[in-house]
């Protein structure tokens, strides 16, 4: 069976069980700063799961990519451990618990329909205090108390949150992989034999602070299985590996490579590591995740790396996996469609990558070849771990690789110290690592309150409506007074909740009994807008008729905002190209900020392209038409769905056009002309691939226009000039100033002329050599040098100690003339001697070098300490 007929299989059997299909969320946790990376089916769940929000069925099923790289160094040498994966899961928000899963898994498993598995191949592992799933198994199912095995390990808990026992589910692969006398060949046993392919989680306890466990008000169920292992088992395979998720993309690089599969041992490692990371790149990628130093770019570039690596080992010194990503695309295109349709982006950031890393290893080889040089200098015979480890960390160096170079150069490496600081670095990361399950304990008011209440305020900004509920510190109350805070929730409202950027509204709720200052808005688990106040006179009660009021001119100003960000970000995909993806934003009054996904830098022109898309949009004076729309309907009309946002079956669209089409449920202006001016006043990047630009609309963009035109008026009054001059006026301002260093520069040389001539008299003899240690007026080291220069010309044989104190700090230029240098005079290590007595540093060649300090009172000292130093050489 191929793995995508199990994924289809799966998702159809749920739905059969009355699930809502969840597509697979992005690898880039939405709202969740908690992850790196999804890695779990559960991940982008989690709202559901500690309730935060609602589903609108609590049956749930998916099959989601996930990422893990904490036992990256395993991959390639086992036959499961991967980066990237795929986990099928089926989840129940206070529904379903114990028996129907157990029931619904071995019907799964067992019903030809669907796997197909042989039962008596089928064994389980329960937590020894669960005697209910025990019986289930066991009285239900029919399975023999000899194949159901009790063990400590299955109690899923986090610490502090909810919890609760667990069920595996085990394949017997059958005597080829293992001998079922021995002790260690059963479920509970490390062998290859029996296979976890299934772990259903019993959600059904709070882990409190103090300890304790108590029962959750809503019991929830949480199951995994890796797709991975379900296709090894299918399609009777020795390893993941050798599925059809897999060899496509092994034998790809084999041909790419002139390699076989399955000949030579170390080329499989590095045929599956490569096959594993592609996988894992390509995804990421597509998801919006570019190569970097820091965060998840750092992830992604280890990684791509790591393959190019291991592609040295089958004899591949180019760019190659690039090649594989299509792939990639034509496995897991059916499901996946992204890594199809931004094929040729993920191409280009492959290869730009691969061609970086291969200049990389280049610099790494200069750096070895360093390592080894100062080693052989200072007698040892072995380069340091953290050396050793650097290279690894930094420039993607594999240890035997530095140990190869280091013997051919009859040196050792110290693998206890790269060994330690390896350690050392997964310690760090491991603390940084935040828990995947980690959840809010279950509870709040919000949670429970089932009032609906409806947002009117598209259209309108002033209503009458009734308050259907106040809470203070999570309770409910009747009535709040005066200088008190509460969150307020009407059964209609017209304030927007702050969401997709969009800030929430601001305003008033009020009657003749009490005024409210609205602060903020959020949305509830179940969708209520929220109101935070603040009641500043009066008191208000819980079934008060108020009159709403939003603030009509901030919402005005957000409008702008809001509309422009939808034409902003399709003049950046015409400019730039369509992978452009929008990465975030901020819709307030006053201005707007977008950030998007780019690789590179954008040029001065390409931004004001960017801004005259926008505004030509704006002055067309275009209708902005807002409908409801179902989500393939919005998706055949080529509508941008945003980065990691959800949609349901009916959808917002908003329209300018045929300019931009958007998925959004924000607020807009209806003609594009309410806009009136678009500025963009910044741009820079913010991260590895991500760039930022921050911009003004309407009234703020006219202000910051005008005050930009006050500026130019300040600087034309300066110049003594008019607005229309300033440009050729500074053009002869730098002229003269051009002129006037050239002369100072030419004074200057006439000056060091005069004083290199002058301090020939103070030459002395010291051993065997010419030393000329001297204070001298210069305005800067380039003076300094120039007077060296000059000294050099006058005396063929001398070490040259020069010093001068500019603007309270201090240069020092040593130079030690050709035959001296062949003696074993060395300016840079002269000077760094020098240096350090005025609290300086510095170095160089060693017949020039120069350094700066900071202790001017220090000069004549180190001055007289050089005579010192060049003593100890002489003979």
């Amino acid at each position: 069976m191929k793995a995508s007929e199990i994924r289809s299989k799966w998702l159809e059997f749920f739905a059969s069980k009355g699930h809502t299909i969840e597509p697979s969320a992005s690898l880039v946790p939405h709202n969740d700063p908690s992850l790196l990376w999804i890695n779990a089916g559960m991940a982008p769940l989690k709202p559901y799961f500690d309730g935060r929000v609602k589903p609108a069925n609590p049956r749930i099923a998916n099959s989601q990519k996930c990422i893990r790289t904490n036992d990256i160094e395993n991959v390639g040498k086992t036959r499961r451990h991967h980066t990237f994966f795929e986990m099928l899961g089926n989840f129940s928000i206070g529904d379903y618990f114990k028996e129907e899963v157990i029931t619904w898994a071995w019907e799964f498993l067992t019903d030809k329909k669907w796997i197909g598995f042989d039962p008596e191949r089928l064994s389980v592992t329960v937590y020894p205090e669960d005697e209910e799933a025990y019986k289930f198994w066991n009285e239900k199912i029919g399975i023999p108390a000899e194949r159901i095995y009790k063990t400590e390990d299955n109690f899923w808990d986090i610490g502090e949150g909810p919890c609760g026992p667990c069920t595996e589910i085990f394949y017997d692969r059958g005597e080829k992989y293992g001998d079922l006398s021995d002790p260690e060949c059963t479920p509970v046993g490390e062998n290859e034999r029996f296979l976890e392919v299934w772990n259903l989680v019993f959600s059904q306890f709070n882990h409190n602070k103090d300890g304790s466990f108590t029962p959750l008000p809503n019991k929830n169920i949480d199951t995994g299985a890796g797709l991975e292992r379900f296709a090894s088992i299918l399609q009777d395979v020795d390893s993941n590996f050798d599925t059809d998720l897999f060899q496509p993309i092994i034998q790809a690089t084999c041909e790419i490579a002139g390699v076989k599969y399955g000949v030579n041992a170390e080329h499989d490692v590095a045929l599956k590591v490569i096959a594993d990371h592609v996988r894992t790149v390509a995804f990421s990628v597509g998801d919006g995740v570019l190569p970097s130093n820091e965060g998840r770019g750092y992830v992604i570039r280890r990684l791509l790396r790591r393959a190019v690596r291991y592609g040295k080992l089958l004899g591949m010194d180019r760019p190659f996996m690039y090649q594989l990503t299509a792939v990639v695309g034509e496995i897991m295109g059916v499901y996946y469609p992204e890594v199809v349709e931004k094929r040729e982006f993920i191409e280009k950031v492959i290869r730009t990558e691969e061609e970086r890393f291969h200049e990389t290893l280049s610099d790494g080889l200069e750096i070895l070849s360093q390592l080894s040089d100062k080693a052989k200098q200072e007698g040892v015979t072995e380069i340091s771990g953290a050396d050793a480890f650097k290279l690894y960390d930094t420039y993607g160096f594999p240890f035997d690789l530095t140990e190869d170079y280091a013997a051919e150069h009859g040196l050792t490496v110290d693998r206890a110290g790269f060994d330690a600081s390896m350690q050392e670095q997964r310690n760090r990361a491991r603390a940084a690592r935040q828990e995947t399950e980690s959840m809010k304990v279950q509870g709040g008011v919000l949670s429970d309150f089932t009032s609906k209440s409806e947002f009117v305020g598209y259209n309108e900004l002033e209503i009458q409506a009734q308050i259907i509920g106040m809470i203070v510190d999570d309770a409910l109350v009747d009535t709040v007074e005066e200088g008190h805070v509460c969150q307020m929730i009407l059964d209609r409202t017209p304030f927007y909740a702050e969401s997709g950027g969009q800030i929430s509204d601001l305003g008033t709720i009020s009657n003749d009994s009490g005024v409210a200052q609205v602060a903020g808005v959020f949305k509830a688990p179940l969708g209520q807008h929220v109101q935070q106040v603040t009641v500043q006179s009066g008191t208000l009660r819980v079934g008060d008729t108020v009159r709403a009021s939003v603030d009509k001119a901030a919402r005005e100003d957000i409008i702008k905002n809001h509309t422009a960000t939808h034409l902003l970000h399709r003049a950046l995909k015409d400019v730039l190209g369509e992978h452009v993806n929008q990465a975030g934003s901020l819709v307030e009054t006053d201005r707007l900020r977008f950030d998007f996904s780019h690789f590179g830098s954008i040029t001065a022109e390409e931004l004001t392209e960017i801004e005259r898309r926008v505004n030509e949009q704006i002055w067309k004076g275009t209708d902005v038409v807002i409908e409801q729309k179902a989500i393939a309907d919005a998706k055949a009309m080529g509508a941008m769905a945003l980065f990691g946002e959800k949609y349901g079956d009916v959808v917002r669209v908003v329209q300018v056009g045929t300019y931009s089409i958007e998925l959004c449920g924000g607020c807009h202006v209806r003609n594009t002309s309410q806009i009136g001016l678009f500025k963009l006043v910044s741009e820079s990047g913010i991260g590895s691939g991500v760039r930022r630009i921050e911009a003004f609309t309407g009234r703020h963009a006219y202000k910051y226009m005008d005050g930009q035109i006050e500026l130019l008026k300040q600087s034309a009054s300066l110049l003594k000039s008019n607005i229309n001059d300033v440009p050729k006026r500074l053009d002869a301002l730098f002229g003269q100033i051009k002129e006037l260093q050239r002369e100072n520069e030419s004074l200057q040389a006439k000056l060091g002329s005069i004083e290199a001539g002058q301090l020939t008299d103070q030459v002395k003899q010291v051993g065997d050599a010419q030393l000329l240690a001297a204070k001298v007026n210069a305005g800067g080291m380039d003076a300094l040098r120039g007077v060296a220069d000059e000294l050099k010309v006058k005396l063929e044989s001398a070490i040259l100690v020069l010093g001068a104190v500019a603007e309270d700090k201090v240069n020092i230029v040593v130079s030690v003339s050709p035959d001296l240098v062949k003696r074993g005079f060395h300016a840079g290590k002269l000077i760094k001697e020098i240096a350090a007595i005025c609290g300086g540093g510095g170095g160089g060649r060693p017949d020039m070098a120069q350094a700066g300090g900071k202790d001017p009172s220090k000069l004549d000292e180190a001055l007289k300490f050089a005579e010192e130093l060049v003593a100890k050489q002489t003979v």
